[in-house]
């Protein structure tokens, strides 16, 4: 809870950035600036190898070398950083001409050099809530977010160019860096805050295969938008973009929640039943959220959209409709069990199946459903993942179908979730006026019935099958070769 309370303010200011330089640039413009952040956004997960998430692994189990990690994490990722950037302003215009954007070609190298920046604070937060420094860590999170929205909206407003924002988008990844150089330093001693070989080693026999997972996933997360902007002009991929919208409440709630789920299923002593009633309890709390949260996004998706982007940007409602099937997914924190047990190698290969299956799908989907079929698409991977992964866990956590989930919970979720839709979709005809309004009306009469629903069934599940807390011993982790 701290963890998402300090985050809330900071992705809320984060929110708003699209939001804002919609309205300051014309369709073409906004299509480029997206078109060159969802660069930033491929390249800084890759670029990252597993080294900043192997600081949730290493830095628990061996507190004393906490600072030898995090110092090689930070010359690993700089390292990373450097080649990527060159690797950019060399292949520049080609990327423009995939993109079909000529734009790109000048902003490009700039997106490089914050990518680099940023690459060497990437783990920032990470060490602070692998220390269990939660505070500080929502602090940093809550700091980082509103700087990062102000750094980038007020260059671009106040300028009205994509060039512009990419240069407040350098001051703030500097400034992230001085953040991540002071917490090395008060955090460890200087006898510790150096790099170690032996360590290094250990560190990329676990990152490597994580690594290649995330490269995996990247890609398959953000292939449609390829596929779209190398197929359509930048201001359709504008259209497009927004109807892919990223809810922060999203990361908000499931990233601290998958986080501290992980902290503690890695603490001595926890055996498959309690890490198995850790994930139902996280299941629980995630479900209540996104199942009703996916169902208002779809019955509201008209009045979020010409709200948030103005009217112009209404073509993009139906795409974000499909596109929020995806949040019904994130109530299963599966990636995050994985790498509890070092399953790199799993999260790896259910990554290469997701790919495939949304290559497999995006054609045909575009062809029957046109840009929506491009986000079908990507729903349908994720879910072929999310099977996958939890076919995984019930072997890991000794559990068949019937126990792996907590199905009265997830019931329970959707029943509140369908529930509160139905007045929307009744009363949606007959609502008029700004679009403002028509979601101040969808709100208060989906959280009515919502509440309602939630408050009937007292917020409990009904009757998910027992697990049992007795001791079976601690559940060997297994090292990454």
């Amino acid at each position: 809870m701290v963890l998402i309370l300090g985050r809330g303010l900071g992705c809320a200011a984060s929110f708003l950035i699209p939001v804002a330089l919609a309205r300051v640039f014309d369709p073409a413009g906004f299509g480029t600036y997206k078109q060159l952040f969802l660069i930033f956004a491929t390249l800084y997960y890759i670029a990252q190898a597993g080294m900043a998430e192997s600081l949730f692994y290493f830095v628990p189990r061996d507190r004393d070398g906490g600072g030898r990690y995090a110092v090689n994490s930070v010359l690993a990722l700089a390292a990373m950083g450097v080649l990527t950037c060159v690797l950019l302003v060399a292949l520049a215009p080609r990327i423009a001409g995939f993109m079909g954007n000529p734009e790109l070609v000048s902003g490009i190298p700039w997106i490089g050099v914050f990518l680099l920046l940023m690459l060497v604070s990437s783990g920032w937060e990470i060490l602070l809530m692998a220390r269990g420094r939660y505070r500080q860590a929502a602090v940093a999170y809550a700091g980082s977010d509103v700087l990062r929205a102000l750094a980038l909206t007020l260059p671009g407003v106040i300028f009205g160019s994509v060039t512009a924002v990419l240069w407040g988008a350098i001051a703030f990844a500097l400034l992230r860096i001085g953040a991540t150089v002071a917490t090395l330093l008060r955090g460890f001693p200087r006898e510790a805050a150096r790099p170690d070989g032996a360590r290094f080693r250990r560190q990329l026999a676990y990152a490597m295969p994580f690594g290649a997972a995330v490269v995996v996933e990247i890609l398959q997360t953000n292939l449609h938008q390829y596929v779209v902007s190398a197929q359509v002009a930048p201001a359709v991929f504008a259209i497009y973009a927004v109807g892919c919208l990223q809810i922060p409440l999203i990361d908000l709630v499931a990233g601290p929640s998958g986080n501290v789920m992980m902290v503690r299923m890695s603490e001595p002593g926890t055996g498959p039943a309690a890490r198995l009633a850790l994930f139902h309890g996280t299941i629980r709390k995630l479900a209540f959220v996104f199942l009703p949260l996916a169902a208002f996004l779809m019955v509201a998706a008209r009045d979020i959209i010409e709200t948030l982007f103005t009217a112009r940007y209404a073509a993009s409602a139906p795409i974000f409709v499909a596109w929020s099937a995806t949040v019904v997914l994130a109530a299963l924190p599966t990636d995050c069990v994985l790498r509890v047990h070092a399953g790199t190698r799993d999260l790896l290969a259910i990554n290469v199946l997701r790919l495939l299956a949304v290559i497999g799908s995006i054609v045909p989907l575009m062809r029957v459903f046109g840009l929506i079929g491009a986000a079908l698409a990507t729903a349908f991977g994720l879910l072929v993942a999310k099977g996958a992964m939890l076919w995984r866990i019930g072997r890991l956590l000794e559990a068949g179908p019937v126990r792996l989930l907590p199905w009265g919970a997830l019931l329970s979720a959707a029943a509140v979730a369908a529930g509160a839709a139905l007045p929307v979709l009744f009363a949606g005809p007959f609502l008029g006026g700004w679009p403002l309004l028509r979601l101040v009306a969808d709100t208060v009469l989906f959280g009515s019935a919502a509440l309602l629903l939630f408050l009937l069934l007292r917020g409990r599940p009904a009757a998910d099958p027992p697990i049992p807390l007795r001791s079976t011993g601690s559940c060997a982790v297994s090292q990454a070769s």
